[in-house]
């Protein structure tokens, strides 16, 4: 199984590629990842959201029987 190609700002906490629009996480939006490494998941997050001057909150949850983890932007 591939991958494909990660760029700069995927994740693959769990080795799945996940692609998030970045352009489009405007303040007060929120996204969830499902996933079972959060911690792993929220390190990768935490990396992105530094680079690019995001202000956000994290929370490890389940929404609709999965795991993962909600990301709000703050600023």
């Amino acid at each position: 199984m591939t991958q494909g190609i990660l760029r700069t700002n995927d994740i693959n906490p769990d080795g799945v590629r996940i692609a998030i629009n970045w352009d489009a996480f405007v303040v007060g939006a929120s996204i969830f990842v499902p996933c079972i490494n959060t911690k792993l998941a929220v390190r990768q997050l935490e990396v992105i959201t530094n680079d690019n001057d995001f202000k956000c909150c994290s929370v490890v949850r389940v929404e609709n029987n999965k795991m993962g983890v909600r990301l709000w932007r703050m600023v």
